[in-house]
Order: structure tokens, then sequence, then C-alpha cells
């Protein structure tokens, strides 16, 4: 049986502006926080091919995605399932409901067509506007370690470090300036971008262009930050 999910998506003027690329929505799959990744390729025919991931949180269970969506009325079908590659395997579940105006919500079903649980999720991220907090912790794995050190005032930035080893190598990053952001927190530093987002459970705080700040084979892997200030790094894996 052919598992699919339906989008009953956005009006033909509202998606004809999706765009090529990554895409994040932040939500709940049934009572858990979820962090849904869509990367969106348009076809020949002005339709659009999607890949992703959904991670289910606090516990980091990934589940891969996969669809099309059409050019004239927005419909897309997905699959779920725990690999990357669908083709060929057993479906895990679909996702049917409908995204418009960046908001996708529905009902997750299982592979036998039974309804598990709701679903929704957003494109616009939890403001950080009046976010406070102090917090230092450090997450260990068997390949390297991080250390983060930051205080945030109502939404401003007043200190920041982000240190992460890989054997004797390093990456550090400290007092990068912060940038105007809707949904979160960004700061940079000679190219380094660093965000912080809300993602229910937790703040994920994630790095991007940081080579310069990194020792090979070292690297500011992504991290979560729970509500007591403890820190994770950000690794999903299949349930």
């Amino acid at each position: 049986m052919k598992i699919i999910a339906v989008l009953l998506a956005w009006p033909l003027v509202a998606f004809a502006q999706a765009e090529a690329g990554t895409h994040e929505l932040v939500g709940q799959v049934g009572s858990r926080a979820a962090l849904l990744t869509l990367n969106a390729t348009q076809r020949a025919d002005g339709g659009w091919q999607l890949t992703g991931e959904y991670v289910l949180l606090p516990m980091q269970q990934r589940r891969f995605v996969q669809g099309e969506s059409s050019p004239e009325i927005g419909v897309t079908t997905l699959s779920e399932g725990e690999t990357p590659i669908l083709f060929g395997r057993p479906a895990s579940g679909e996702l049917r409901g409908i995204w418009r105006a960046g908001r996708f919500h529905g009902t997750r079903y299982g592979p036998g067509g039974q309804e598990r649980e709701r679903f929704e999720f957003s494109a616009s991220f939890p403001s950080l506007d009046a976010y406070s907090a102090k917090v230092r912790c450090e997450a260990r794995a068997d390949d390297g370690s991080a250390a983060l050190d930051y205080v945030v005032q109502a939404g401003k930035v007043r200190s920041f470090q982000w240190i992460a080893h890989a054997g004797a190598a390093s990456c550090r990053v400290a007092d990068p300036l912060q940038e105007p952001m809707s949904g979160g927190i960004r700061l940079a530093a000679d190219g380094c971008r660093i965000t912080l987002r809300d993602l229910g459970e937790s703040l994920r705080v994630a790095a991007e262009g940081c080579s310069e700040q990194c020792q090979a084979p070292a690297r500011l892997e992504p991290l979560l930050v729970d509500r007591r200030g403890r820190c994770e790094l950000f690794r999903p894996q299949p349930r």
C-alpha cells in the first residue's frame, strides 16, 4: 500500500511565492515539540519536489519525509520513513493537513491508515524579545565536547562564548555582535553567524559559516539548551 500525505496547501498566489531551498517550521506532533525541515526543488512543470525530516523533541527522534507538490492547486504528497531513502521501503506513517500562510496542520496516520495524532507546524518561530537567561553548560560525546556560556536580558545578549573541542583541535566564538532578527536571536562575528531559536521544549543554538573560527576537525555542532540551562548536542537519530 502506497503511503502518502496530503497537504491542502496555499492559495495559488501564496504558493507561487514559495522558494527553492530549505524551509524550517516549528511545532508539535501530538504532545511533543518538533522541528520540521523541508528542502524544496522546483520541477519543470512548476511543482515542487520535497525532501526532509522532522525531529521529535526532547528525545531527538528523527523521521524522514519526501514527496511533491502540484503547481495548480498546491496538493502535496509526502511519505514518512526511518531512512533518507524511502523508495521501496516500508513507510512508518503519513501526514495529512493544510499548509497555508506558513502554517501546516492536520493529522498523522499510521502505516495502516489509522489516525495517530494531530500535528501543527509554523514557519514563524516564537519571539525571544522577552527571553532572559544566564546559561553555562557543557555537552560531551565520545568524539568531542562543547561549552556554552551566555547571558541574555530581555532578548539582548550581554555576553556570549561558545567553545568546542575535537581532540586537540578547537573552535571559539566570543562576544559576537547581535543583529536584528524576527523569531529568534542572531549573532555575527567575522562571517560566522549564530542563531538561537525557541523550539518549545528547548532552545537550539546553531552556527553557520564559522570555519574561520575552527581548527579542523573541530566544529560548532548545534546544541539544545533546556529550560534549566542544561545543554546537549543536537544529534537526531531514527527511532
